[in-house]
């Protein structure tokens, strides 16, 4: 029986479809075989010796401790996809807010209550100060092409914008599904430039920390609305509050508010609201538990954000999954075990990433105690795993 440590409320649609007679669901274990999470801190914990896995129910992992999960052979899942209808009608609804100045003339209309019969009149005096402009033919520049940026790309361009997207490791998967009317471009310079409305779509690395900071500010448009649904610190704060402050950029709309934002008229920013949908929570837990239950079952890796996806049909009467580094003769040294012990090998895949490799071995026997400690004690292997 395999235990599942669940933290925060993962949909029950999602837990549903473990298999109770071989996984175990609870919030208390203190061993798990993995755990599935939405935002737990789970940074801040020590990780148990027997977990063999972490789902996050969500896109970005940055509560995770991946760095040291990689290190001890946890394979660490995420749910790339799941909530980005959620984000990109989020997204949209604050583009429209901003664009018509919706909330502002929301306040004036509240403001009049108690005018009585003067209402009609004060609205037709007053309307002038909230006068918007429409999205169509209007430049929305992409940063990031992947599930979401990709679906924000899309819709703009069927709401009749002119949409340009950078980048430069875009999926082919993703490629394929992006509207022939989205443009690429060669620089994010170059699209900074082009854009009247800029939008981010990317995890938070070393690489995307404060990508919009004081550097390339000044390549915006001036009067440009910078557009942050995907994580807080890829932007400079500071920078893009200096930058409304100095009318470079007309507003910024996220879904991050901070100290600093929630005072600032220029700044429309939501409660963190991207995911918070039935669909999308449902919709992660179900992706999240699929993974976690194929890789407890069946050693199988989709949608991992530190190990190769690999993924084998079930051939033998005994599956082997071998975490290792990524160095030459490590496959040589395991088929050499198993051929000097008389095993014989049905199938069998090996897929490496950076410094690291994943190995399944489908079996034809039964395999002893000891083939296992001397696998184990090849130099460079991880961890080790017999699945029957």
């Amino acid at each position: 029986m395999y235990h599942v440590k669940t933290y925060n409320k993962i949909s029950k649609k999602g837990l549903d479809r473990l298999d109770k007679t071989k996984i175990q669901v609870s919030d208390s274990t203190d061993k798990p075989d993995a755990i599935i999470l939405r935002s737990h801190a789970l940074k801040e914990e020590t990780l148990p010796e027997s977990l063999y896995a972490i789902g996050r129910a969500g896109a970005g992992v940055n509560n995770v401790q991946v760095s040291e999960c990689t290190q001890k052979g946890i394979v660490v899942f995420n749910t790339p996809g799941a909530n980005a209808n959620a984000v990109k009608e989020l997204l949209f609804a604050s583009l429209l807010l901003g664009a018509r100045n919706i909330l502002p003339g929301l306040e004036f209309v509240k403001s009049l209550a108690g005018k009585g019969d003067a209402i009609p009149d004060l609205v037709e005096k007053e309307k002038a100060k909230f006068k918007g402009y429409e999205l169509r033919d209007r430049t929305l520049g992409v940063i990031g092409l992947g599930a979401i940026g990709m679906l924000v790309a899309n819709e703009a361009s069927e709401l009749g914008m002119k949409v340009i997207g950078f980048d430069p490791f875009l999926s082919v998967h993703n490629a394929w599904r992006l509207s022939r009317n989205v443009k690429p471009t060669e620089s994010l310079k170059q699209l900074l430039q082009q854009s009247d409305f800029v939008t981010l779509h990317m995890p938070l690395t070393d690489q995307t920390r404060n990508l919009i900071n004081d550097e390339n500010i000044d390549q915006f448009r001036k009067g440009a609305v910078l557009l942050n649904f995907a994580r807080d610190l890829i932007v400079d704060e500071d920078v893009v509050l200096d930058a409304l402050d100095a009318g470079k950029l007309s507003l910024y709309l996220c879904d991050f508010p901070t100290e600093k934002t929630v005072a600032n008229p220029k700044v429309i920013a939501t409660p963190h609201l991207g995911a918070s949908t039935d669909e999308a929570e449902e919709n992660c837990a179900i992706m999240v538990a699929d993974q976690i239950q194929d890789y407890l079952l069946n050693g199988n890796i989709t949608n991992s954000v530190n190990f190769p996806n690999s993924s084998l049909e079930r051939s033998g009467l005994v599956r082997l999954t071998i975490i290792h580094k990524n160095i030459p003769n490590m496959v040589g040294q395991i088929t050499k075990v198993l051929a000097d012990q008389s095993i014989n090998i049905s199938e069998m895949m090996n897929k490496g990433r950076g410094e690291l490799a994943y190995t399944i071995v489908d079996l034809d026997q039964n395999i002893k105690d000891n083939t296992l400690s001397e696998l184990s004690a090849i130099e460079g292997i991880i961890r080790l795993r017999c699945i029957n």
